[in-house]
């Protein structure tokens, strides 16, 4: 028979107590956030608080510990904020349309919104067992009809719509429509907008909507079947799923014209308080740049450049096409010219053959690995160029250090400016002309520094600023080019060759001409299939041609419709939406998810996601008042939400322009693993540490630090922690390991220090062996108040600051001091405090320590203690004593002590008498507060 206490509280005692008060939770609605209207609709406090975690995807590997540290991180927020009187709307729903679930279709024959709901079904158990706070009410899943139905609607008003830039903002397609037809604006070609053919105006059109078709170069997967974007593919040029090689390729998809809005994605981060980091990578992502478009003659064509330094041009000695550049083609020589440099021709007898060998080569290579390449290549087009400024004749290459998607595709090589074009210059023998003086001592290659121009003719003696406004000028009066602003953010491709994903609202004429379905036709519903494969091919073979899965649904594929002029036969689309496609809005279903005719109601989203400038500030662009999540999305997902928001604001759907007000980047919980010395990995749980080696068993296995995985054999589920330790425990390990936007090990030997805490404070108000509250009325005496108010004071900023680690500190402290204090029983006053400052994070035990102390009422709704000023007010202060600039004690005064009575408390304290004995300071000095600083 145990010895155990019979009311101490153990994992087992945890579980009961946390199963039942989620039951009263789930019953009572506890966490339901109201309305303004609507079907949600109830009285709702001006005071309200949005707090988000980043849209989850359902594994069906389900949970490990690393993955709740952000969810459990926003429940404490959303707990303590709504404990003081907020309303809180805090959820969570699932990014549900995934490649691993298509991919599980395929090799199963599964249905993937069988495997998906199962595996939604799955994190929801767990997820539940933590005790997080969620409104159930407002989940909502990509993948359900009633959701996408949105999705698609909000791509109708996109593709509906067009950048003006007069104005500055996106304007319904019917307002330019207008305009071509009143002749305010003329049509590319000049003739009358009536004088058009249908699909001539849709051709027309098709060049402004902020959703249009393209030809346009995209990332092709032959092994995949499909093409990914630029953020999918890896440094080494394959597929980030599968790791397949990635060809570049033309592919006629649809493109979102995010680069409409360049200027305001950078401009308006300035509003938004968020990490300056992921600012950071927004900015170097849309890469604005001032410069000049510059154009060099090649024998009848011209090629165009872009340069953010256009005061270098004399010193341009070759130049270089992107190998996909559509001049290529036309310049290319049809022989060498004589005498070329066997180095430029790559081993071809002609031109044509080296461009053809060498374009292959660089369509297997990924963008980044063509930058960052030090080893340069190319092969010379046989064609010559006319630089403007000096009419020097230079050599026109193809270079894969050179992107079609930044600038024009074309670059003026200077190598004495710029490294990537000294190493070329180098390998292939071509001239190198300084432009900028070196400065002193410099003895590197190319120079990048500032300095007067040399070598340049008319700009020779002029600063770079000075000698760039004067080359601008000169080439826009010759009619050589003309300064510009460019970016490296390139339109958004938005198509996949998937089954498992949103279908396109868009059917297709005779001609080819896309149009969008109306709103009374949504959601267009994926059809059934009997294959969800795309058809795929030879990983390495760059020449075959995306055959997506719902191509093979012919009866859904080829529809009759009405669209107006009578009942006529079209073809829908066959690829889908991107997988994140329904992560760009979910914030705004998550306001009004009953709404049946909205995507949400506008009463809501102004009470939930309005600007507030009275609390923020005249600039607030309005948003989620707290959003959570990885550093990893910061120029894929928060990009294209805050290009999705804009453009809705401009249509007038929405009352703020950017979706996440505050973004708060989370760390990650990684693991040990370990691996023998043939690099199979054990199971990290059996590993045992021996004189700083360790050994699995009588093997020696190596450590190595890194992300949980199931290969790694170092997973630990939140299951296994709950059933050992209890939610509560679980809970306080994670939030007290360190800060919430800092990395951390995981050990799950530390998390019993978690339940010890626990044990202690239950033990303070609760007898182990009765059960009974052990807790008594009566006066407090004064340091256990300063203690209380203190820590009430402390735990109210970290809470509102996120600082969880130093919040549960502060109630160690407090705890420990009332169990050496207050053995015969804790004072009601501060039992009460401690369970309600407990409560964000262990809201469990808190709960049922609140009900045993007398009270009816759950504590989710508060109240939540306030400090009283009087005790937050020090009566004696602490100076630590330097004699000759060395601390040598401390000594303890009244706060009200003059400087008289500080130097003579100093020189009484016993070690600082001793070194003085006989001596006469030469000064005692006290910096009020801080010091006393004795000179001998």
């Amino acid at each position: 028979m145990s010895d155990e206490p019979a009311h101490r509280y153990t994992a087992a005692m945890a579980g009961e107590i946390e199963r039942r008060w989620q039951d009263h939770w789930t019953e009572r609605g506890t966490f339901h956030a109201p309305n303004p209207v609507g079907k949600l609709a109830g009285p709702v406090p001006e005071d309200k608080l949005f707090v988000q975690d980043m849209f989850p995807y359902p594994s069906g590997a389900g949970l490990h510990v690393g993955h709740p540290l952000g969810f459990i991180g926003t429940d404490v927020y959303a707990r303590y904020h709504r404990m003081n009187g907020r309303n809180v709307l805090h959820t969570m729903g699932f990014d549900a349309f995934g490649l691993p679930a298509e991919q599980y279709a395929v090799q199963t024959g599964q249905h993937p919104r069988k495997t998906t709901e199962d595996n939604i079904e799955t994190y929801l158990r767990q997820i539940r067992r933590l005790g997080l706070g969620h409104d159930d009410r407002r989940r909502i899943s990509t993948i359900d009809p009633e959701y996408y139905r949105w999705t698609q609607w909000i791509f109708l008003q996109i593709f509906n719509s067009w950048y003006d830039d007069t104005v500055g903002r996106a304007r319904p397609i019917a307002e330019l429509v207008a305009q071509f037809e009143s002749g305010e604006r003329a049509t590319p070609d000049g003739r009358a907008w009536a004088e058009l053919s249908h699909a001539d105006r849709q051709a027309v059109l098709n060049e402004h909507r902020l959703v249009y078709l393209s030809d346009a170069p995209v990332n092709w997967v032959p092994g995949l079947g499909t093409v990914i974007s630029n953020e999918e593919v890896t440094a080494d040029g394959r597929s980030e799923r599968g790791n397949f090689p990635v060809f570049r390729k033309n592919l006629r998809q649809w493109m979102m014209r995010i680069t409409a809005y360049s200027d305001r994605l950078i401009d308006d981060l300035e509003r938004l308080d968020w990490p300056e980091k992921v600012k950071a990578m927004q900015r170097n992502w849309i890469g604005r740049s001032h410069g000049a478009r510059v154009r060099f003659a090649c024998g009848g064509e011209s090629i165009e450049v872009f340069t953010t330094r256009p005061d270098t041009l004399f010193g341009a000695t070759y130049m270089v096409l992107a190998p996909e550049h559509p001049l290529v083609d036309v310049i290319a020589a049809p022989a060498w010219p004589s005498e070329v440099d066997g180095r430029w021709t790559g081993g071809a007898d002609t031109p044509g053959e080296a461009i053809a060998a060498y374009r292959r080569a660089a369509s297997m290579k990924s963008d980044l690995d063509r930058q960052e390449n030090k080893d340069k290549t190319g092969v010379f087009t046989g064609a010559y160029a006319v630089n403007p400024v000096n009419g020097a004749s230079i050599p026109v290459f193809i270079a894969d250090y050179v992107l079609m998607g930044y600038g024009t595709g074309a670059i003026m090589a200077v190598p004495g400016q710029d490294q990537r074009d000294w190493d070329f210059a180098t390998a292939f023998g071509l001239p190198i002309i300084r432009t900028v003086a070196p400065s002193e001592g410099f003895d590197g290659e190319a120079y990048t520094g500032d300095g007067p121009a040399i070598n340049s003719g008319f700009l020779d003696g002029m600063d770079i600023a000075e000698a760039k406004k004067a080359v601008i000028g000169w080439l826009e009066e010759h009619g050589h080019g003309r300064g510009t602003v460019q970016y490296k953010l390139r339109d958004w491709l938005f198509s996949r060759q998937r089954y498992w994903g949103e279908p396109f609202p868009i059917v297709y004429d005779e001609a080819g001409t896309p149009i969008a379905v109306p709103e009374s036709m949504l959601p267009v519903e994926l059809p059934e299939v009997d294959d969800y494969s795309p058809t795929t091919y030879d990983p390495e073979d760059a020449d075959t041609e995306p055959s997506p899965p719902l191509s093979k649904a012919n009866g859904w594929v080829e529809v009759e419709l009405d669209l107006g002029d009578g009942v006529r036969t079209y073809r829908r689309d066959t690829n889908t939406m991107p997988n994140w496609a329904g992560s760009c809005w979910y914030q705004l279903r998550y306001v009004d998810p009953a709404d049946d005719e909205r995507f949400c109601a506008p009463e809501n989203e102004r009470y939930w996601l309005g600007p507030r400038p009275e609390q923020h500030g005249a600039t607030d662009p309005g948003g989620v008042d707290l959003y959570v999540g990885g550093v990893e999305h910061a120029v894929l997902h928060l990009l294209y939400a805050r290009f999705w928001q804009k453009v809705l604001f401009d249509l007038g759907h929405v009352s703020g322009d950017e979706p996440y007000r505050r973004l708060f980047n989370q760390g990650y919980i990684q693991a040990y693993a370990y691996a023998d010395a043939r690099g199979v990995y054990v199971n990290a749980a059996e590993v045992e540490e021996r004189e700083g080696r360790f050994f699995h068993g009588d093997t020696e296995v190596f450590q190595e630090y890194g992300k949980m995985g199931k290969s790694l054999k170092n997973v630990v589920t939140p299951d296994e922690m709950c059933e050992l330790y209890g939610a509560d425990t679980f809970r306080l390990y994670e939030m007290s390991m360190g800060p919430m936007d800092v990395s951390r090990p995981w050990a799950t030997k530390d998390v019993v220090g978690a339940q010890r805490f626990l044990q202690r404070l239950w033990r303070a108000i609760i007898d182990e062996t009765t059960g009974e509250v052990r807790v008594v009325d009566g006066d407090v005496d004064e340091p256990t108040l300063r203690l209380l108010h203190k820590t009430i004071a402390g735990v109210h900023e970290d809470y509102s600051n996120l600082r969880y680690n130093t919040a549960g500190a502060k109630l160690i402290e407090l705890t420990n001091h009332i169990t050496k204090h207050h053995g015969d029983g804790c004072p009601r006053p501060v039992a009460e405090a401690m369970v309600q400052l407990l409560a964000p994070m262990c809201p469990h035990i808190a709960e049922e320590l609140w009900s045993r102390l007398g009270h009816p009422e759950s504590l989710a709704h508060g109240p939540f203690p306030t400090a009283d000023p009087r005790y937050l007010v020090e009566d004696t202060a602490e100076y630590p004593i330097q004699v000759n600039g060395k601390v040598r004690a401390r000594v303890t005064v009244p706060a009200s002590a003059t400087q008289e009575e500080i130097k003579s408390a100093a020189l009484s304290e016993e070690k600082v008498a001793a070194l003085v004995a006989d001596k006469t300071p030469k000064k005692v000095i006290v910096v009020p507060g801080r010091l006393v600083n004795v000179v001998l």
